[in-house]
């Protein structure tokens, strides 16, 4: 199975800056398509970014402009670099693995609170 671990989530002030790592624990990772996502208390779970296998990615229209997915295949981990942080970003982020066509693999989820 694939194993992913989320770190990165912090407390930060808005306007501020955070970047989260998804690491994979096997190599299949580099054939997957990996997305975050993000639910708040009171709000359904939103598709924040997607990245493919082959780099190319894609971004809610909440977050374009201000954060930006990537990955490193060679160490199987990806990556989400959050600009501009506002309170209304404030989540619990998971990264997940599109492994066909359904979200197969989830990790366990990071905090980011952004003050307010």
């Amino acid at each position: 199975q694939v194993r992913l671990v989320e770190s990165g989530g912090a407390l930060v002030q808005t306007g501020g800056s955070l970047r989260l790592s998804c690491a994979a624990s096997t190599s299949i990772f580099r054939i997957l398509t990996i997305g975050w996502y993000r639910q708040a208390p009171g709000k359904q779970r939103e598709l924040v970014a997607t990245v493919s296998s082959g780099g190319s990615t894609s971004h809610a229209d909440s977050v374009k402009g201000r954060f930006t997915i990537a990955r490193d295949n060679a160490k199987n981990t990806a990556y989400l670099q959050m600009n501009s942080l506002r309170s209304e970003d404030t989540a619990v982020y998971y990264c997940s693995a599109l492994f066909g066509s359904t979200w197969d693999y989830w990790g366990q989820g990071t905090q980011v609170t952004v003050s307010s």
